[in-house]
């Protein structure tokens, strides 16, 4: 079911949020569509709008107009189907704003988290390339001339020499890691590249597993509310989780359920959430309200999600700025140390 997303999930957000607007206030879809595509004419999606609106005054169906247009996710087009089918269009459209906006607020943080790194290590390469392009040789020239010719000066400038290209050359090949990274993950490579990544980083394997927790709790809960069946969601489910532990265990939750048997046991057993929230489940299972249980569980894991972010970003930062303070300490050392001693024997 998967396809290309071409329209961001801040704009989805907005759409489905425009289209339970248009329903509450009792406009004819085809009339609140058609607004909708007039007032969007600026916007980047205006001919996915446009086109929506000339299928929904043909068809009358929302549903029918997603379908035709492949550029619209897949699971927002199947829970526009679910929406019409059951009659609830109005509270699944507002159930997926809260989605897609989630999905934008966790895609922002993510962002931010590799772009700030990538800013500060590349000032750090730059900083350090004209250190040592530049800075050093002046300084070379200067003590040649106050007769700084010893071997002690000079192997303490080679080997400030040195710790500033062995910085430069590992701070150069995680960037460009890095940036290669992000150009494959807009290839069909892109599931690999993730699994590879979470293999060798627990923290950010505990990171993505929140992640797909948070996304299955949110997918859950709207489907509840719009009385989708609960083994029906269980295969849609795998379809949006890129982590492959969470997809597995998503897919032996399907399995318990086909054979009969309970959501919550399904759940437990499988260590999708934490203990604490297992227990969650099983409340609300107990109490019928299994869509408030998992909305709530959706707010929590999307909360650890940023948290983790946030304690990555803060790792990163003072081991750039420390290397960066290394560097040029070492370099500054490797030139005072054999000026002092020049003047030191001056005077």
């Amino acid at each position: 079911m998967a396809n290309k997303q071409t329209i961001s999930s801040a704009e989805l957000s907005s759409f489905c949020s425009q289209v339970a607007l248009i329903l509450s206030a009792g406009l004819p879809l085809y009339d609140g569509m058609e607004t909708l595509a007039e007032a969007s004419k600026n916007s980047p999606a205006a001919d996915y709008y446009q086109k929506a609106s000339q299928v929904v005054n043909e068809t009358g169906s929302l549903y029918e107009a997603m379908k035709r247009d492949d550029r619209w996710p897949n699971y927002l087009t199947e829970m526009v189907g679910v929406g019409e089918q059951t009659g609830q269009l109005e509270e699944v459209m507002n159930s997926l704003s809260d989605y897609y906006g989630r999905e934008d607020r966790i895609r922002t943080a993510v962002v931010s988290a590799v772009t700030y790194p990538l800013v500060l290590g590349g000032m750090l390469v730059l900083i350090i390339g004209i250190m040592l392009w530049k800075v050093l040789p002046v300084f070379r020239r200067v003590l040649a001339s106050m007769g700084a010719t010893s071997n002690a000066g000079s192997g303490l400038m080679h080997v400030g020499s040195i710790i500033g290209w062995i910085v430069l050359a590992v701070v150069g090949l995680v960037i460009l890691a890095v940036l290669v990274g992000l150009i494959i993950l807009r290839t069909p490579s892109r599931d690999k590249l993730l699994a590879w990544i979470q293999k060798r980083f627990p923290s950010i394997h505990r990171m993505s597993m929140n992640l797909s927790a948070s996304r299955v709790a949110s997918v859950l809960s709207m489907m509840f509310q719009s009385g989708f069946p609960t083994a029906e969601a269980f295969r849609i489910l795998p379809t949006l989780l890129n982590n492959e532990d969470a997809k597995a265990k998503v897919e032996k939750v399907g399995k318990e359920l086909e054979e009969g048997g309970s959501l919550a046991d399904a759940i437990s057993e499988v260590k999708l959430f934490d203990e604490l929230h297992e227990r969650m489940v099983h409340m609300g299972v107990a109490a019928g309200k299994e869509d408030e249980v998992m909305a709530k569980l959706a707010e929590i894991y999307e909360e650890k999600v940023e948290n983790g972010i946030t304690s990555l970003v803060s790792i990163i930062e003072p081991t750039l700025i420390a290397l960066l303070s290394l560097v040029i300490g070492a370099v500054l050392l490797s030139v005072m140390l054999p000026m002092a001693g020049i003047l030191t024997t001056m005077l």
